[in-house]
C-alpha cells in the first residue's frame, strides 16, 4: 500500500472515530437534557425512596393551552432538566386519564405541579404555567429546604354523627349561596365566569316555591352564560376570565358540556323559555358533530383549546364556521371514558326531555350500549378506559349509574334500573369510606391514599336517593345515611365558596325520610 493510501485510510478512520465520538457525546447530551416521565404509581414512589429523591407530579390535560406551553418551554430548559434529573423522580399524569388525581388537585390546575416526598408528604403545590426561571428557583429552594408549605390533604378527624344537616348549617349554606351570586353578570362572583349547575338547580327549585328573586338569578345567569357557547361550532367553552363573559378559554371539555346541557334544558322545561332549549341544543349538537364516534356510537372526551398546540387561537375562534374548517379543527381527544360518557348520556337525555327531539335519545342509548359492552366489569361497576393501570374510579360507575336512571325515565325500560342497582352495589363494596362518604378510587398502593371528593359525594347521595325511590333496599337506605354524614359535616359543607348541591341533597333527604315516616 502506498504512503498516500495509508495516510488517506488513517484520515478516514480518524474521521469515523471522531463522528462516532461526536454522536455519542450528542446522544448523552440530548439524554441529559431530556426528562424521562414516569407513571405516578407505587413503583415511582419506591424508586424515589431508594434513590433518596423527591417526586414531582406534572398533572396536565390534553386540551390545556398552558400545559402545552410549559411542556415546550419549561421542561426543555437546561437548568430545569438538570435539577429534575439529579434530584427528582419525574412523573406525569393526564388529568382525564387519572380522575382520582384530577379531583385531588383540582384547585391547583391546570397544569398542576405537585412536589412530594417518598412517603407522600406534599411539599409544594403550584397552579398554572411556571416559567423556566421560576421553576429552576422553585426546585432549588425545595432541594435546600424541603419543609412543606402546606399540610397534606386529609379528612377531618370526626365526621357528623347524623346524616341530617343542622338547621344552623342549612341556614349558613343558604346565606353563602346568596352571597356568592354576581348580581351584575349572573353566576358566581369569581374571576372565572362559568355555569355552576348546582346554583342554577337550587334557584330553579326555589323558583317552584314562588321565589321571584331566584327566577331572576337563573335568567340573568343563563342569559349571560350563553356568551361562552361557540356561535359557529356550538359547544360551551370551559370558562371566561377577567371576571366577565367576554374572555373565553376555548377548550371544550365533557364536564362543561354536561353542565350546560343540564342547566339550559332544565330551565327550558321549567321556565318555558325557548331560548334555553336553543342553547341546550347548540351544546348537544356540537357533541354529536365533534365529540361523537358515529360508527361506534360513543362519545369522546374533549377538544383542545389550540389549533396548533401551544399557540393561542383567538384569531381562529373569531372566524366563521367555513373559514375555521378550511384551516382544520383543534385536536379531539378520542379516549372513550366511562365517566365522560355517563355525563354525555345524561346531558343528551335531559335535552331530549326538554325538546322531544329523538336524535338525542338515540345517541344516548347507543353510547350506553357501547360502554356496557366495552367498559362494564363483571361485578356491576365500570372501568375508566380500555386498559386501566390503576382504579377502578368512583366517577365511572357513579356517572354511568346516574345515566341509567335517566335512561329508565326516558324509555321505561326496567333493565336500566337493574344496571343502576348493580352499580350501587359495586360502589358500596369498592368505595365506602369507613368514616363516612365515598372515596374517589380504589387504593393504588401509593402513599397518596384516595380521599372523598365533595362533588362526587353530592352526586352519589342524590343518585342513591333517586334510586331508592324506584328500588328501595336496606343496603341502599344505609348507604344514603353513610354518604349524607360526610355532607352534613360543617367543616366539609362550608369548605368552598358555596355549595348549594348540599342543600339539594338535604332537601331530597328530608322528603325521602318524611315519606318513610308516613308509611
Amino acid at each position: 500500500m502506498t504512503r498516500i493510501k495509508q495516510t488517506s485510510l488513517i484520515w478516514t478512520q480518524a474521521k469515523v472515530i471522531t463522528l462516532l465520538l461526536f454522536a455519542i457525546m450528542f446522544s448523552q447530551s440530548t439524554y441529559a437534557n431530556k426528562i424521562e416521565w414516569k407513571e405516578f404509581d407505587k413503583v415511582s414512589f419506591e424508586l424515589a425512596k431508594k434513590q433518596d429523591k423527591f417526586i414531582i407530579l406534572d398533572l396536565v390535560a390534553v386540551w390545556c393551552h398552558w400545559c402545552h406551553v410549559m411542556e415546550k418551554n419549561t421542561y426543555t430548559d437546561e437548568k430545569v432538566v438538570s435539577l429534575l434529573n439529579n434530584h427528582f423522580i419525574t412523573t406525569q399524569a393526564d388529568h382525564d386519564l387519572r380522575p382520582d388525581l384530577a379531583e385531588r388537585y383540582r384547585n391547583w390546575g391546570w397544569p398542576a405541579t405537585i412536589v412530594l416526598t417518598p412517603d407522600g408528604t406534599e411539599i409544594v403545590k403550584r397552579a398554572g404555567y411556571i416559567s423556566p426561571g421560576r421553576m429552576a428557583r422553585l426546585l432549588q429552594a425545595i432541594i435546600e429546604d424541603p419543609s412543606p408549605e402546606t399540610t397534606t390533604l386529609t379528612l377531618p378527624n370526626n365526621l357528623s354523627s347524623s346524616p341530617k344537616l343542622e338547621k344552623s348549617l342549612v341556614q349558613q349554606l343558604k346565606i353563602m349561596h346568596l352571597q356568592a351570586y354576581d348580581s351584575d353578570l349572573g353566576s358566581l362572583q369569581l374571576n372565572m365566569k362559568f355555569l355552576d349547575i348546582d346554583s342554577v338547580e337550587w334557584d330553579l327549585y326555589l323558583a317552584t316555591k314562588g321565589d321571584a328573586s331566584a327566577t331572576n338569578r337563573v335568567i340573568k345567569t343563563l342569559d349571560n352564560a350563553k356568551q361562552i357557547i361557540d356561535p359557529e361550532f356550538g359547544g360551551a367553552y370551559q370558562y371566561s376570565t377577567n371576571a366577565d363573559w367576554q374572555h373565553p378559554h376555548y377548550e371544550k371539555i365533557m364536564n362543561t358540556q354536561y353542565k350546560n346541557m343540564y342547566a339550559f334544558a332544565s330551565a327550558c322545561q321549567q321556565l318555558q323559555k325557548q331560548r334555553y332549549c336553543v342553547a341546550a341544543k347548540q351544546v348537544a349538537d356540537y357533541l354529536l358533530e365533534f365529540l361523537y364516534s358515529t360508527d361506534k356510537g360513543v362519545f369522546y372526551s374533549s377538544q383542545d383549546a389550540d389549533l396548533k398546540q401551544g399557540e393561542k387561537s383567538h384569531d381562529y375562534f373569531k372566524l366563521k364556521r367555513q373559514q375555521r374548517l378550511a384551516l382544520g379543527i383543534p385536536k379531539v381527544d378520542k379516549h372513550k371514558y366511562s365517566s365522560h360518557n355517563g355525563k354525555a348520556i345524561e346531558g343528551m337525555i335531559r335535552v331530549y326531555m326538554a325538546t322531544k327531539e329523538k336524535k338525542y335519545l338515540v345517541a344516548a342509548i347507543k353510547a350506553s350500549d357501547w360502554i356496557i359492552k366495552h367498559r362494564k366489569l363483571n361485578n356491576g361497576g365500570f372501568k375508566h378506559d380500555r386498559d386501566d393501570t390503576v382504579g377502578p374510579f368512583l366517577a365511572d360507575t357513579l356517572y354511568m349509574a346516574r345515566a341509567f336512571l335517566l335512561l329508565n325515565m326516558a324509555t321505561n325500560d326496567p333493565k336500566y334500573i337493574d344496571y343502576a342497582n348493580q352499580a350501587a352495589v359495586f360502589i358500596l363494596l369498592q368505595f365506602k369510606n369507613p368514616k363516612g362518604g365515598l372515596i374517589s378510587a380504589v387504593d393504588n398502593g401509593t402513599p397518596t391514599k384516595p380521599l372523598p371528593q365533595l362533588d362526587q359525594n353530592i352526586d352519589a347521595a342524590r343518585f342513591f336517593m333517586q334510586l331508592y325511590s324506584k328500588s328501595p333496599s336496606m343496603e341502599l337506605n344505609n348507604l344514603i345515611d353513610h354518604t349524607m354524614k360526610l355532607l352534613a359535616t360543617p367543616e366539609i359543607a362550608t369548605s368552598r365558596f358555596t355549595d348549594p348541591g348540599i342543600l339539594l341533597a338535604h332537601k331530597t333527604y328530608n322528603i325521602l325520610r318524611q315519606k318513610q315516616s308516613n308509611l
